[in-house]
């Protein structure tokens, strides 16, 4: 099982930036995928999580209506969008997966990428 992320890069405010999470060696769909942030300093934080059994899809209050999460169940791949980027959302950005959603937060993680670093600055 591995998970690959691509897509960080540096940006200025406003701008977006595409995220993937390539997730092989999985057998079934009976798992919860997302993301995670860690910014120099900071707890890592959950972004977004999403429950493959039902579609349904959580975010942190700070991403809401400016990222968003998108599937593609034949490449395996998990896309994070984000718009309007600000300073506060630079991070190195980790995809897991785990058992279940709660909220943003993946519980119960038991894979992890290795993180692809996001950076918003003028």
């Amino acid at each position: 099982v591995q998970l690959v992320e691509s897509g960080g890069g540096l940006v200025q405010p406003g701008d977006s930036l595409r995220l993937s999470c390539v997730a092989s060696g999985f057998t079934s769909d009976d798992y919860a995928i997302g993301w995670f942030r860690q910014a120099p300093g900071k707890e890592r934080e959950g972004v977004s999580c999403l429950h493959l059994r039902d579609g349904s899809t959580y975010y942190a209050d700070s991403v809401k209506g400016r990222f968003f999460v998108s599937r593609d169940s034949r490449k395996k791949t998990l896309a994070l969008q984000m718009n309007s980027l600000k300073a506060e959302d630079t991070a190195v950005y980790y995809c897991a997966t785990g058992n279940v959603c709660r909220g943003r937060n993946v519980l119960f993680v038991d894979h992890w990428g290795q993180g692809t670093q996001v950076t918003v600055s003028s």
